[in-house]
C-alpha cells in the first residue's frame, strides 16, 4: 500500500470518520453499532481534534479502505505512553494486500513521535487473521477482558 494512501485524520477529516464508522460497521458485521447513533458531524470534529485520540484512514480512488480508531494513554506509574488500537478494520475487497500493515506502520510513526511506549490491541479468538496480523507484528500476550456494567442512579 503505498504511503500517500495513509493518512492520520485531523477535524477537518470529519466526512472520512463517517466512512470509517461505516466501514467498521460493515467489516464487524454491527452496522447498528457504528451507524446506528451516529454521532455528529460536530462531534467527531471535536473528537478528532483531540490530543488523544488518533484516526487513520487508508484510501484508495477517493475511496476509504481501511481505519485505525486508537486512544493514546498516559500512565500514571511513570512519565510515559502507550496507544490502544481500539479498532482496525479493512475493507474486505482490499484484504490481504498490505492495508493494515501499512496503517500500523503510520501508528507507528505517530507513537514514536509522541514518544509512546508500546502500541497495543486485542484480538477476538474468532478472528485469525488479525490473530496472524498481530502475532507478525508484535509479542502476544494472554489475557482476559471483562465488560463490567455501568450502574445509573
Amino acid at each position: 500500500m503505498a504511503a500517500q494512501g495513509i493518512r492520520k485524520l485531523t477535524a477537518a477529516d470529519a466526512p472520512l470518520m463517517e466512512d470509517i464508522l461505516s466501514l467498521f460497521g460493515e467489516a464487524f458485521g454491527e452496522r447498528e453499532t457504528y451507524d446506528g447513533a451516529r454521532p455528529s458531524r460536530a462531534y467527531l470534529e471535536r473528537l478528532l481534534a483531540r490530543e488523544h485520540f488518533i484516526a487513520i484512514a487508508a484510501c484508495e480512488g477517493g475511496r476509504v479502505i481501511g481505519g485505525i480508531a486508537a486512544y493514546a494513554l498516559d500512565k500514571f506509574e511513570r512519565e510515559r505512553s502507550e496507544i490502544y488500537i481500539y479498532d482496525l478494520a479493512v475493507a474486505a475487497t482490499h484484504r490481504r494486500r498490505g492495508v493494515a500493515t501499512a496503517m500500523i506502520a503510520a501508528l507507528q510513526r505517530i507513537a514514536a513521535a509522541r514518544g509512546a511506549d508500546v502500541i497495543f490491541v486485542q484480538a477476538d479468538y474468532e478472528d485469525p487473521p488479525a490473530i496472524a496480523l498481530y502475532t507478525k507484528l508484535g509479542v502476544r500476550e494472554e489475557v482476559l477482558h471483562f465488560d463490567i456494567g455501568v450502574r445509573r442512579h
